[in-house]
Order: structure tokens, then sequence, then C-alpha cells
């Protein structure tokens, strides 16, 4: 087997491994996403976006690869949840900016920190 099948061979098997793994421990993303009343779209959201600099809607259209009206869902929903808000950029009032408020910010830093949380099958494993 030459090097570079060998190598095509060894990084599809570990992403088949990491696929499989990150499918079956959604369930523990999704409960603590429904905790919160959130999607994992509104979370992806969430990880987007920040406090200090605002991202226009056309932007995380593109970002998205999604309509801009799937845009508007999204950040209605967060809003509706006092987790982001739209703002006029200063450069040109008619460009919708959208930023995350204080409520959110802190809930994108909790699920981050619980998302990032290493799960028990992985704390078994040994250092070998």
């Amino acid at each position: 087997m030459t090097s570079s099948l060998l190598k095509e061979t060894l990084a599809t098997e570990a992403w088949r491994l990491m696929l499989d793994y990150l499918i079956a421990t959604s369930p523990t993303r999704n409960r603590s996403l429904a905790q919160r009343q959130l999607t994992p779209n509104d979370a992806r959201a969430l990880h987007m976006l920040n406090r200090e600099k605002g991202q226009a809607m056309g932007a995380l259209a593109r970002a998205w690869n999604c309509d801009p009206s799937m845009v508007t869902w999204i950040v209605t929903r967060l809003e509706r949840g006092g987790l982001a808000t739209r703002v006029s950029a200063t450069e040109d009032r008619r460009l919708k900016l959208v930023k995350l408020t204080q409520k959110g910010e802190k809930t994108k830093n909790e699920l981050l920190a619980e998302f990032r949380a290493p799960p028990p099958e992985i704390m078994r494993l040994s250092k070998d």
C-alpha cells in the first residue's frame, strides 16, 4: 500500500469514527439546547456572534449558506429570548447588525463550556 493510500485510508477511518461519535453524543448536546429552548441553528448563531462587533444579516446568510429569510427567522428567535439584538450600523443606518446581549453572551459561554467538556467516554481513556 502506498503512503498516500495509507494516509487516505487512515484519514477516512479517523473521520468516520469522529463523525459516528459526534452523532452518538448529539442527544447530550440536544438536551443542553432544549433546556434553554434553543435549536442547533440557534447555537450556531450564538457561536458566531459577539457583543462587541455586530454581524450584518447578509454576511450571516452567506456564512451559513442559507436564504436571508432563514437568518431573519433565527435572529428573531434569539431576540425573543433576549439573546441578541439588531442595531443599525453607524456608517449606514439602513444596514442591520446583529449583536449578542449580555444574556446571549452568558448563554454562549455556558454552552461552549458544556460542549467543550470531555464526555465520560473520553475521560475513561488511558493516557496510552
